[in-house]
């Protein structure tokens, strides 16, 4: 029997990033030029020393799945345990496809009840932080709480994409409103929960048909009078739900070199898999400002205030500023580009501009509706 195993909810489409989702899973969308999304859930696990893990998947999972291997890249590859692709499957002559988080867990509870937990832990795949999840599992443990939901305070303008959270003065939760048109707290849920395994089993399984964490789980647990403990977390958190969140999250990266010490070995380094390829190249005509680039690039123009993910090509007197560039892009002779992030494997064409006020998606579709050749 273990203390805790935990599920990474990886199915979902990520419509909301446009043309970037597409043909991938959000968790497998790149980030800060070599990372991926779901390094930083997989990180904070091995660093907590969760080693059962089971990622429900749904959407576009094989470029997910192929990244992540056997988890050996985390330190996760455990023979009793480690990670688990937990898929659709045919029951009953039909697949049922996932029609909320909540159900998505409940497609796979033989998975958990394989494990005999205490304690599941519900987490997204897709968020850009850094948690000690030990702290969570020891604040309900002396709570003796049913549910922990982990929460974080945001400025007002970022309250309506998420779930918000009202508590009595002891921490327990009053309510919780998922996405309500006027917030009463500046205090969301993180989307990250801890449930003893007895209380997820029958709120999953009761005659109601709850589908989702958020709008049905939370809220009929409250219903319920569970005791639900608030767990508020006060480091450096971003769901990247939305191209501008992404686009932000990078440039937060750029602007502080002490980001979640990606660059520090110490105090839970992030993981992410080697790819195996070549050092980034800059040639004599390149220049590099300010800028983050991964393996496999060649700069032959000027890249201020940019990420660059693997495997980038940039010809002579091309400049790109502030802009966040997906992998196996090409950028054209005299080609300049701002604000932008550039899906991957788009081809820019020479003398291509494309200048903005803010963040645009450049995809192999829509190249000539947001920029145009200037000879």
């Amino acid at each position: 029997m273990k203390k805790i195993i935990s599920m990474i909810l990886v199915g979902g489409k990520g419509t909301r990033l446009g043309d970037m989702t597409k043909g991938k899973a959000k968790p497998a969308i790149s980030f800060g030029g070599k990372y991926r999304l779901i390094d930083f859930t997989l990180s904070n696990l091995s660093h907590s020393h969760i080693d059962v893990c089971g990622l429900v998947t749904q959407y576009e999972p094989m470029d997910l799945m192929n990244y992540i291997g056997n988890g050996s890249s985390w330190d996760l590859d455990y023979t009793d345990g480690g990670i688990r692709f937990l898929t659709p499957y045919l029951k009953k002559d039909a697949i049922e496809w996932q029609k909320g988080t909540g159900h998505a867990v409940k497609q796979f509870f033989d998975f958990i009840d394989h494990y005999q937990s205490q304690y599941v832990l519900i987490l997204p795949g897709d968020h850009i932080y850094k948690m000690d999840y030990n702290k969570m599992i020891q604040a309900i443990d002396e709570d003796q709480s049913d549910i922990l939901v982990a929460s974080t305070r945001l400025n007002q303008s970022d309250l309506y994409r998420f779930g918000i959270v009202e508590t009595d003065p002891s921490g327990h939760l009053l309510s919780f409103t998922e996405k309500p048109n006027h917030p009463s707290s500046n205090l969301v849920s993180m989307g990250i929960y801890i449930f003893k395994t007895e209380v997820l089993k029958s709120l999953l399984f009761s005659e109601k048909d709850l589908l989702d964490f958020g709008s049905d789980i939370i809220p009929e647990a409250i219903h319920q009078n569970y005791k639900i403990l608030s767990y508020e977390f006060k480091g450096y958190w971003r769901d990247v739900g939305t191209l501008e969140s992404l686009y932000e999250a990078n440039m937060d990266m750029l602007n502080d070199e002490h980001f979640l010490g990606l660059n520090s070995s110490k105090n839970l380094p992030i993981f992410s898999r080697s790819l195996n390829l070549d050092p980034h190249i800059v040639l004599n005509d390149g220049l590099v400002q300010s800028s983050v680039i991964a393996d496999a690039c060649l700069i032959n123009g000027h890249v201020i205030h940019s990420t660059l993910a693997y495997q980038v090509h940039m010809k002579k007197n091309s400049l790109v500023k502030d802009c966040v560039i997906l992998s196996g892009v090409e950028i054209g002779y005299k080609a300049h580009i701002e604000k932008a992030i550039i899906n991957e494997g788009v081809k820019i064409p020479d003398h291509y501009h494309s200048i903005n006020e803010h963040c645009i998606l450049i995809t192999e579709d829509n190249l000539f509706k947001v920029g145009e050749i200037r000879e």
